[in-house]
């Protein structure tokens, strides 16, 4: 039996939930190591992450490297002289680093890999109208999310799911899958393997503001994924010419109805029975439920058209 002593690495509300799991089953966490602090909000104040926030309350001591080559945390590194680390949402890690522990250092992704490497793989999953999903742990290496697999576990994706409900089903999963992880890695019992490399690989990159812009020619059901993968962060959008004036919308939550019609793709109505402002696709109409101007607070069709009226001379571009 290896007795383990664990520096864990995150930063985000997902990673919080893996280490409040293994804090709660009495595995040795010697350390944190998560992202300094940031400004946000109107008021620009340090805003600490909430892995920090979480090892706080926990008395457990936290680490906040600029450098992780730096002398400075390599010194830290020896004095909690970690036999394990654990990664979960955290930057790439140099060598130097993610080689320092005995047992090595393994990583949660919240993906079936090789599928899916990359940023946001809850996101894409969604987008690209996948059915299943998981999360996988695996032994670090020189590449991103490369490493040999260690154990995985399966999830499927409900047509009613969107990221944040996707996203919290996933942190259970993984806490299950971290923790028995740490276990098999204590009791010497793991089996690491390859990724296999002869399917075709759908990646998972960044969410810029261009790849999280609705394209309108795509098909509806197409759309409703899409919505629905960047829902409710960091949200799908679109620009909308109202006679002239083009305003950038926010489109939280839409739903679609398949039929025949000759109406030209991005036009739009306010249908008064259903209650929705209706948008043209090529294969039906793309019902939006809930949207956001700019400056205004997130709304149902209904409550925006109620307020300002809706002109059906609209384009979504």
């Amino acid at each position: 039996m290896n007795k383990l002593r664990v520096l864990f690495m995150g930063t985000p509300e997902f990673a919080v939930g893996i280490l409040d799991h293994l804090v709660n089953s009495q595995v040795d966490i010697v350390g944190v190591v998560t992202a300094p602090d940031k400004p946000a909000g109107r008021g620009k104040r340090l805003q600490a992450s909430a892995v920090k926030q979480y090892a706080e309350k926990q008395n457990i001591e936290v680490l906040q490297p600029t450098n992780l080559k730096s002398e400075e945390f390599q010194e830290d590194l020896k004095r909690l002289n970690p036999n394990l680390m654990v990664v979960v949402a955290f930057r790439m890690l140099p060598k130097k680093v993610w080689s320092f522990p005995e047992f090595g250092t393994f990583n949660l992704h919240a993906s079936l890999l090789p599928q899916y490497r990359g940023a946001a793989p809850i996101n894409w999953a969604i987008i690209n109208g996948e059915k299943e999903t998981g999360v996988t742990t695996f032994f670090i290496d020189e590449q991103i999310d490369t490493g040999k697999i260690i154990d995985f576990k399966t999830l499927p994706i409900k047509p009613e799911d969107d990221v944040e409900s996707l996203h919290d089903k996933l942190v259970t999963l993984g806490a299950a899958l971290v923790l028995e992880t740490v276990k098999s890695i204590e009791k010497g019992k793991t089996e690491a393997k390859s990724q296999k490399h002869e399917m075709t690989l759908k990646s998972a990159p960044k969410l810029t503001r261009e790849n999280t812009k609705i394209n309108w020619n795509q098909s509806a059901q197409e759309i409703i994924n899409f919505v629905r993968g960047l829902t409710p962060f960091p949200t799908a959008w679109t620009e909308v010419n109202m006679n002239g004036e083009v305003l950038r919308v926010k489109i939280y939550k839409v739903d679609a109805s398949f039929e025949n019609h000759d109406k030209t793709v991005g036009s739009s109505f306010y249908n008064k029975e259903e209650k929705n402002i209706c948008v043209a696709v090529n294969d039906g109409l793309i019902q939006i439920k809930e949207l956001q101007l700019p400056g205004k607070k997130r709304l149902t069709s209904q409550a925006l058209v109620n307020g300002l009226g809706w002109d059906n001379d609209y384009r979504f571009i």
